[in-house]
């Protein structure tokens, strides 16, 4: 029997995704128009890459996600590509960032910024090549200042760390869902996703533990 594969797109603070316009980010979708239209809209670009729309495929090695709060969904739609960590680590520059907060008013500049030549090495067609690769976030870290350290870079202190934690499964297209459940640790989320029935648990990990749960 194949194994069901779980999506999550990470929302922001609001329950919504964003955009850059101009120089501010915008409202992109809210999880209520997502919920209700079974769509996610690609919402990023930035280093020179095509607007996108970043996920997160969850397994037993990949339990965090961008934003502590978003939906987890399933969907027939295949990735263009999946990476092992956030794209921003191999931006080409000595100051990745790993707060919103601290670059919410530069984000037109940070996001106009260019990927390291050679990148495409971390570019998987899918998460099962992916994860024979690099079968955990502590893999993709060793190889990934390895890689910044030959190209002239520097290597990327721990407290960045967080940022290889969790893939991304990029789509270059709106991609039709089946919303699966909202995580989330504050009491709002439990509110939300009462308003749009579903299942609310605290964190994709958590939601993750139930379906191995369900299994035993």
């Amino acid at each position: 029997m194949k194994e069901e594969v779980y999506y999550v797109k990470s929302f922001e603070e609001d329950f919504s995704t964003k955009t850059l316009k101009h120089r501010k980010k915008v409202t992109f979708q809210t999880v209520y128009n997502i919920v209700k239209s079974g769509h996610i809209k690609p919402n990023t670009k930035s280093f020179g890459r095509k607007r996108r729309l970043s996920t997160t495929l969850i397994s037993k090695n990949y339990l965090k996600t961008y934003r502590p709060q978003g939906i987890i969904f399933k969907t027939k739609e295949i990735p263009d590509y999946v990476i092992p960590f956030d794209l921003t680590v191999l931006v080409a520059t000595k100051d990745i960032i790993v707060h919103y907060y601290r670059i919410k008013d530069k984000l037109h500049i940070y996001y106009n910024r260019t990927l390291i030549p050679g990148f495409e090495k971390f570019f998987f067609n899918d998460f099962s090549s992916l994860i024979k690769k690099y079968k955990s976030p502590k893999m993709a870290w060793i190889s990934l200042n390895s890689f910044r350290k030959n190209k002239g870079f520097n290597e990327l202190p721990l407290q960045k760390y967080r940022l290889v934690e969790y893939n991304e499964a990029v789509f270059h297209k709106t991609i039709k869902i089946i919303p699966v459940a909202l995580f989330g640790y504050r009491k709002e989320t439990s509110n939300i996703a009462d308003k749009v029935n579903l299942p609310h648990f605290v964190s994709s990990k958590h939601f993750f533990n139930s379906l191995k749960n369900e299994k035993e």
